[in-house]
């Protein structure tokens, strides 16, 4: 996987939509006067916009308006933003006007500007909170005990659909601010508190240990120089991968060829004289992890920095041709694929000594540096179903079952020679269809004899450890010590992207989505339509075909990073990646900075900011409807820690943790996830841990000396 990260462009500062609004007087709609409505501390929306508020709200508005109108259609809203933050008043009012077919579909929530999004509890507008106005016309009051609990400084008022609704318009009036002390007893939200919630960490249980591996980051071109936060995360291991590492030439250390990512051009993307390999190596020591490098299998590899598959010299008539290159898509006008020249166009061979003379450089490497063999494991390429789409330019045709077994065994005899030490992973295919089937077969008649027909209908997979099985069995040389895949989810809108589908719907699929990775009982909400259970699936793959050998998910994401959903999925993943046993696992690539999915990974690798870490036993552990729970001990038994989520987004819960057999705690501390990051957080005088909807915490325990070391 290759991925090119852009910044979030703030359209709004370039329409009127986004710009502070007023309106020219005119009659408000009849309402009556009531004196229960509360008293009004500062009015915000009457008739127009007052001073010092600003409306960042992202609904259609019908233009001049009053009062205000607003399309809620699509999960729409009204932002009033204040100039200052303040922590004043008694709760907000407003009235508004919708169609009875829309039904409850309002939610009201405090925000400030550059914090989490679950920072301040949203609160649905239902009839506990509403009283009916003459003419249609409805009252809504949601007291600052509901919208802002912890009493911390707010700038945003946010008004917004939390379902899909109609595209008639919403009429709003009258905004405020109210009192301190404002009441209104038939319209006051009901604020209950949260029911203690019962969680559960069993230490007599027998455990296994978690492999430090699961905790890896992605190493991609360039990132190097411009992500200096992933050494903040605490990761164990970077992964040396993505479709550039398909066609990389160690021997000139600096060349690449992007395929089809982009116009099939080789690239020096670090400047002349870098040895790409080796700096790579080197900064990863540094800073404490361990490597994992992809090798090139695919027999081509790029024969400089400037050549591509597409020459504009050789084809002029293609759909996109980049400008300073003079390198096509390889598409004529019409989208239709051109059949690409010789590989040598752009590229030289890659013969199995050829990675065999790169392993023992990384080793000479290592030696020279006075490393102690930094490299872990060795993936045999990267997606190798797709290379007559990614690299079409080198590999046209679609690879099948015989020649993904042959190149892994060719190319991993030749690791293996070069490193009789090695851990050697494969086939890293990029997902479901693959598991199954081979590139041949994709896209191929139903009526065809297919290339898994030509195979006894077995699976590519565990076809693939068989044959591989047979022939370490056969010939002595061990060409495979790990089953690696990649995973991402495949519903709409919620795979591997910064934003991706944050509406409340796409929220809850997010998060849903991660028991694809361990619940039989879970059938994927996407084109899969049937349990995927991956890591049970590739252990039982493993166990029937090539017992012994280790489980990788190479890349995953569930996207959203900038979002408390795509937070929550890290939490959860990571969490089950210990708790399943898996031998390791690479975040594609790694969180952007300060976003809630980089304070999941640091829930688990640096939760106190000075690296303190999830441990390195797991316990089990049971937790209520809407928690989940992750535990773990250290090998003496004196420190237990455990990662808690509320994955539900409307109902704050009161966490109580029972620890049988465990022992009694010396000291306790706990983390929660806030708008400062993981912020320290504290117990009630009844011992439990408040946890705001949708948001994650970790709990740490002293445990006297002398209990028993895990079994």
């Amino acid at each position: 996987m290759s991925v090119r990260r852009e910044g979030l462009l703030l359209l709004c500062l370039a329409f009127s939509a986004c710009r502070p609004r007023s309106a020219n007087a005119a009659p408000l709609a009849a309402r009556a006067a009531d004196a229960g409505t509360p008293a009004t501390l500062e009015q915000v929306y009457l008739k127009e916009l007052k001073p010092g508020w600003f409306d960042f709200g992202w609904a259609q508005r019908k233009e001049g308006s009053v009062p205000a109108q607003h399309k809620l259609a699509g999960y729409s809203g009204w932002i009033l933003a204040r100039a200052q933050p303040t922590r004043a008043g008694g709760g907000v009012l407003f009235t508004w006007q919708a169609p009875e077919k829309f039904g409850d579909f309002l939610r009201v929530q405090l925000k400030r500007t550059r914090t989490p999004d679950n920072a301040f509890p949203p609160i649905d507008v239902t009839l506990a909170n509403t009283r009916p106005l003459p003419n249609g016309w409805k009252e809504t009051f949601v007291p600052m005990t509901a919208l802002n609990p912890q009493a911390e400084e707010w700038d945003q008022i946010v008004i917004n659909a939390w379902k899909k609704v109609g595209d008639d318009w919403v009429t709003f009036d009258n905004v405020a601010v109210t009192l301190p002390d404002a009441s209104s007893p038939a319209a006051a939200a009901k604020v209950v508190p949260p029911a203690p919630r019962s969680l559960a960490i069993d230490c007599r249980a027998p455990t296994h240990q978690i492999n430090p591996l699961v905790y890896g980051i992605a190493y991609y071109v360039g990132e190097e120089y411009n992500g200096t936060h992933q050494w903040q995360l605490g990761a164990t291991a970077r992964r040396w991968g993505g479709n550039q590492t398909t066609r990389y030439n160690w021997k000139l250390g600096n060349a690449w060829s992007a395929g089809n990512d982009w116009y099939f051009r080789n690239l020096d993307y670090v400047g002349p004289n870098k040895v790409e390999w080796a700096n790579y190596l080197q900064s990863t020591s540094a800073h404490g992890m361990v490597s994992t490098v992809t090798v090139p299998i695919a027999g081509w590899v790029a024969k400089d920095t400037s050549s591509c598959g597409f020459p504009e010299a050789l084809f002029p008539e293609q759909e996109s041709i980049e400008g300073s290159s003079h390198c096509g898509n390889g598409k004529r006008k019409d989208g239709s694929l051109i059949s690409p020249p010789p590989p040598g166009t752009s590229s030289i061979p890659s013969p199995p000594d050829f990675v065999a003379q790169w392993v023992k450089a990384m080793l000479a490497d290592d030696k020279a540096r006075g490393r102690d063999r930094p490299v872990r494991h060795y993936i045999l390429d990267n997606e190798p179903a797709l290379w007559n789409a990614t690299h079409r330019d080198m590999h046209p045709e679609p690879l099948g079952y015989d020649e993904l077994l042959q190149r892994t065994i060719d190319y991993g005899s030749a690791v293996r020679k070069a490193d009789p030490q090695a851990v050697i992973a494969g086939p890293a295919e990029w997902g479901w269809t693959n598991y199954f089937t081979s590139a041949v077969d994709r896209g191929a008649p139903r009526t065809a004899v297919t290339d898994r027909m030509k195979h006894l209908g077995t699976a590519l997979v565990p076809w693939y450890l068989s044959k591989v099985k047979e022939h370490d069995q056969k010939t002595g040389v061990k060409v495979l010590d790990i089953l690696d895949l990649h995973f991402y989810p495949q519903g709409p809108n919620i795979g591997i992207s910064m934003v991706g589908d944050v509406s409340n719907d796409g929220r809850a699929r997010r998060i849903r989505s991660t028991r694809a990775l361990w619940d039989p009982t879970y059938k994927d909400e996407s084109w899969i339509n049937e349990p995927v259970m991956l890591i049970p699936r590739m252990q039982k793959w493993v166990a029937d075909n090539y017992p012994g050998l280790g489980t990788s998910i190479g890349e995953w994401n569930f996207g959203a990073e900038g979002d408390i959903s795509g937070g929550l999925a890290v939490a959860e993943a990571l969490g089950r990646f210990g708790q399943q046993n898996l031998t390791s696992a690479y975040y594609w690539s790694y969180p952007a900075k300060d976003s809630p999915a980089f304070y999941a990974f640091r829930a688990f690798r640096n939760y106190d900011g000075q690296g303190a870490h999830f441990q390195d036993w797991s316990l089990p552990s049971t937790a209520p409807e809407g928690l989940s729970m992750f535990a773990s001990v250290s090998k003496d038994r004196t420190v237990l820690t455990a990662v808690v989520l509320n994955l539900d987004p409307k109902t704050p819960a009161n966490a109580s943790f029972a620890l049988g057999g465990c022992g009694t705690p010396t000291a306790t501390r706990a983390f929660r996830f806030g708008k400062a990051g993981l912020e320290p957080a504290t117990f009630d005088a009844a011992g439990a841990l408040a946890l705001p909807p949708y948001t994650f915490a970790v709990v740490e325990w002293t445990m006297p000396k002398g209990e028993p070391s895990p079994k």
